[in-house]
């Protein structure tokens, strides 16, 4: 069973930057999808990046309403899937959730991630 916790998230100001990280507890072997959801009050939960891994190298992908602001990564060394946000906006305003797959995930509709994490609170003001 993998465990996934995130940190990171907190208030800030439009335009600002945050840098969210998400740790498993076990290191991954072979393909994986590491991914970061939002859901916001009365929404659904939403896609908002993901990076697989697999034999062939990484790939990442993001929805298209934080394209060229956040950036999704690995380390390998500490062993999180981490997600740098900048330019934040208040429609950002969200509880940001970090999920993982032991595959590599071609459509990125939460059921198809098997495990998350608790969820983190992200607040931008205007």
């Amino acid at each position: 069973q993998v465990q996934l916790v995130e940190s990171g998230g907190g208030l800030v100001q439009a335009g600002g930057s945050l840098r969210l990280s998400c740790a498993a507890s076990v290191r991954t072997v072979g393909s994986y999808t590491g991914g970061w959801f939002r859901q916001a009050p009365g929404k659904e939960r939403e896609f908002v990046a993901a990076i697989t891994t697999n034999w062939s190298g990484d790939n990442t992908y993001y929805a298209d309403s934080v394209k060229g602001r956040f950036t999704i990564s690995t380390d390998n060394a500490k062993n999180t899937v981490d997600l740098q946000m900048n330019n934040l906006k208040p429609e950002d305003t969200a509880v940001y959730f970090c999920a993982a797959a032991q595959w590599v995930v071609i459509n990125h509709a939460p059921r198809n991630y098997d495990y998350w994490g608790q969820g983190t609170q992200v607040t931008v003001s205007s």
